[in-house]
């Protein structure tokens, strides 16, 4: 083994001190931007969650509307939506579809010519609160606000729709 000279000396108490907490500084950087990109990460999700339930309950909606004959929103402004019309091009099918709202989920029950009826869920994580109908009768339009919260994104959006004459 070597000897230690009078000038060398391992490390002092304070630079090892010092040597630790600058590893500790860079390792806490290091883990609060891999934090910061799992929870950008997180928030983009539930946003993009929100708007895929918004547009496809928008969607749902409105193309029901447009083939309606008969629109009557249940308690004025509120669900449940029923909608009714009867199929041209020969087959003269009767259709009901009712919209409701349960438990932050959008719920369609279609039956035809008065048969068994379809109950499909449309959309979740619906905000009942930011969800509303409005009809307005002079121009014969209904508009439908819907709104969907996942964690703590917020999407709303807002539909237009007249419905097609009567036949």
């Amino acid at each position: 083994m070597k000897k230690l000279e009078k000038d060398q000396r391992g490390l002092t108490l304070i630079e090892l001190i010092i040597v630790i907490a600058l590893t500790g500084i860079i390792t806490a950087a290091i883990t609060m931007t891999i934090m910061q990109v799992f929870n950008m990460n997180t928030r983009a999700s539930n946003r993009m969650t929100a708007v895929s339930q918004v547009q496809h309950a928008g969607k749902l909606v409105s193309e029901d509307i447009l083939e309606a004959q008969s629109v009557n929103a249940t308690g004025g402004s509120d669900f449940p939506l029923t909608l009714t019309w009867t199929e041209g091009g020969g087959t003269g099918d009767s259709h009901t579809v009712i919209y409701s709202l349960e438990d932050s989920e959008l719920w369609r029950n279609e039956s035809v010519n008065g048969g068994n009826s379809t109950l499909t869920r449309v959309a979740e994580h619906i905000d009942l609160a930011g969800t509303y109908l409005d009809w307005d009768d002079v121009n014969n339009v209904l508009t439908f606000t819907v709104t969907a919260t996942v964690g703590e994104q917020s999407e709303t959006r807002v539909y237009e729709v007249k419905p097609r004459p009567d036949s």
